[in-house]
């Protein structure tokens, strides 16, 4: 299942640069990168991770440049604007037949998706690392179809304690999985992380 280019285009005109892989089960998923302003882009390892493990079971994959990142057009807008990126990126899925889509993020990924699940009626959503102690996530903020949060036991940005306190408001529901010894970047966690996703998608 190769990735192939893509171009979407949002709500209010803007261009999207995406990566999509066609797979057979009838299931999709959105993936979300870190910050565009800290080099955050589609093609970070994490997001790659989460791609693989979607991948490996049969899953379509969409990753996305947020706007003003790579080849798509506009600027960064606080997390405004990037909602529309995840909405456009879902539809074009929707578009494509899919049964189920999903919204996987990771870090600043993470932030945006919390702030609009209302507005995409996703079948599950993952949290990777949600940076609860360098970004503000609205109280009160319920996410029933939330199913995972993933972080490292030595996240300075998603410590553990802060991940947990949102799990429970999100959805008390969900797995929370931690991660020993893995920072906020997974340097030499990823196959721990691969296989967290595996087994939870």
């Amino acid at each position: 299942m190769a990735e192939n280019p893509i171009d979407v285009t949002t709500e209010d005109g803007i261009t999207i640069e995406g990566l999509l892989s066609d797979g057979t089960s009838g299931h999709g998923v959105v993936i979300t990168h870190p910050h565009p302003l800290y080099g955050g882009d589609m093609r970070n390892i994490v997001v790659e991770t989460i791609m693989n493990a979607y991948r490996a079971k049969g899953h379509t994959t969409l990753r996305f440049n947020f706007r003003g990142v790579g080849r798509s057009s506009g600027s960064h807008d606080d997390g405004c604007g990037e909602q529309e990126d995840v909405i456009a990126a879902y539809k074009f899925l929707k578009e494509k037949g899919l049964q189920k889509i999903d919204l996987a993020g990771y870090s600043f990924g993470t932030w945006v998706i919390a702030q609009m699940t209302d507005r995409v009626p996703a079948d599950a959503v993952i949290m990777v690392s949600p940076p609860a102690a360098m970004m503000a996530f609205d109280d009160g903020n319920a996410i029933p179809n939330m199913t995972l949060a993933v972080t490292g036991s030595a996240d300075e940005f998603a410590p553990p304690d802060l991940v947990k306190q949102l799990v429970l408001q999100w959805n008390p529901k969900a797995a929370v999985k931690i991660i020993s010894g893995a920072d906020h970047f997974f340097f030499g966690s990823t196959d721990k992380l691969y296989e967290i996703i595996i087994k939870n998608i």
